[in-house]
C-alpha cells in the first residue's frame, strides 16, 4: 500500500502582504492633461527634439540671414561676375560673399535664406490651407453621409484621378506665375488626403453617445462638429498636417525645378537647386548649399511627425 502524502496547505506558500496606508494613499504619479503628457511624450523623443531645434534654427535664420549681410538678394552685379571670370578669380565663398556669388553676381548666402524663407512660407501656408478645407469637406462628407457623403467623396475621386501638375499648369495660365497661384494650385489638390482621413473619423466618432446626446439636445450640427468631433480628431489632423509641410515645400521645389514656380528676381530652394545643376561642373557648391538647406528642412519635419504620430498615440502611453 502506498504513502499518501499529507495535503499542502497552500496558504502557507504565500506571505501576505502588508498594507502600508501611507504608501497606499500615496500617488505614484502626478496628474497630468492630456496636452501635458503628449508634450511630455514628445520631448522624450531625441531626435524629434533635435528636430525641432534644426527647424527653428533654420527659420530663424531665414528670417536674419538675409540682413546679416549688406547685399540684398535680387541685387544683380554682372560686372562683378564678369571680372571675376574674366580674370580667372574664385565666384566661391569668401570673406565678403560667405556663400559665394552665382552668375549674376548675386550673393548666394542672402538668396539662399531668403528661398528657405520662400520656402517655409509655401509650405507652412499651403499644408495650413489643405487642413482647413480637407477638415471642412470631411465633416461634411462624414456627418451627414448619404448623397452628401457619395457627392463629395466622388468628386474627391475625380480630383485625384487627374495629375496635380495639370491643375499647376493651368492655373499659371489663367493667373500667370507667382506666389498666390502656387498656393492656389497646391491647395486645390492637397486637401483631398486630409478629407478622406477626416470622413474617416466622423464616421467612427458620429454614433458614439456622446454625439448622439448632442443630436437629442437639438445641438446644431456646425456646433457638434466644431466642438465635438473635430477637437477628438485633432491627433490625426496635427500628425497629417506635420507631414503635409514636407510635402507642400518638396511639391513647390519641384515645380521651382521645372521652371514653373516663382518669377525672377523672387527666389526658393528648388529654384536655386535647378539653377545650381547647370554650374555643378564649374561651381559645385552652387548646388550642394541649397539642397543641403532643404535635406535638413525636409528631414527635420519627417523625424517631428514622426514624434508627433507616437506622441498622440494613446497605445504608447506609459
Amino acid at each position: 500500500m502506498s504513502n499518501i502524502s499529507n495535503p499542502v496547505d497552500r496558504r502557507q506558500l504565500y506571505e501576505p502582504l502588508q498594507m502600508n496606508s501611507e504608501e497606499a494613499e500615496r500617488i505614484s504619479r502626478p496628474q497630468l492633461s492630456y496636452g501635458r503628457d503628449v508634450l511630455r511624450r514628445f520631448f522624450k523623443n531625441k531626435a524629434a527634439l533635435v528636430s525641432t531645434v534644426l527647424l527653428l534654427l533654420i527659420a530663424l535664420m531665414s528670417i536674419i540671414g538675409p540682413m546679416m549681410v549688406e547685399y540684398n538678394y535680387r541685387t544683380t552685379d554682372t560686372k562683378l561676375a564678369a571680372s571675376i571670370r574674366l580674370h580667372g578669380g574664385t565666384m566661391g565663398p569668401s570673406a565678403d560673399h560667405w556663400f559665394g556669388i552665382d552668375k549674376l553676381g548675386r550673393d548666394l548666402w542672402a538668396r539662399v535664406w531668403m528661398g528657405t524663407r520662400y520656402s517655409l512660407l509655401i509650405g507652412f501656408t499651403a499644408a495650413i490651407v489643405q487642413a482647413i478645407i480637407g477638415i471642412i469637406m470631411g465633416c461634411i462628407a462624414g456627418f451627414f453621409g448619404g448623397w452628401v457623403d457619395m457627392l463629395i467623396m466622388r468628386a474627391i475621386d475625380i480630383l485625384n484621378a487627374i495629375p496635380y501638375l495639370i491643375y499647376v499648369i493651368i492655373i499659371m495660365m489663367v493667373f500667370g506665375s507667382g506666389l498666390v497661384p502656387i498656393l492656389l494650385a497646391l491647395a486645390l489638390t492637397g486637401w483631398l488626403g486630409m478629407a478622406r482621413l477626416v470622413r474617416g473619423q466622423i464616421l467612427m466618432l458620429k454614433n458614439e453617445d456622446y454625439i448622439l446626446a448632442a443630436r437629442n439636445l437639438n445641438t446644431s450640427p456646425v456646433r457638434i462638429m466644431l466642438k465635438h468631433l473635430v477637437p477628438n480628431c485633432m491627433g490625426v489632423i496635427v500628425v497629417s498636417l506635420s507631414m503635409a509641410i514636407p510635402s507642400a515645400i518638396f511639391s513647390e521645389a519641384f515645380l521651382s525645378f521645372l521652371g514653373i514656380g516663382l518669377p525672377a528676381p523672387m527666389t526658393s530652394l528648388g529654384q536655386l537647386i535647378s539653377i545650381g545643376i547647370g554650374e555643378m561642373k564649374n561651381y559645385p557648391y552652387q548646388l550642394f548649399i541649397p539642397s543641403a538647406v532643404i535635406s535638413l528642412l525636409m528631414l527635420s519635419l519627417q523625424l517631428i511627425g514622426d514624434g508627433l504620430r507616437d506622441a498622440l498615440d494613446p497605445k504608447l502611453r506609459k
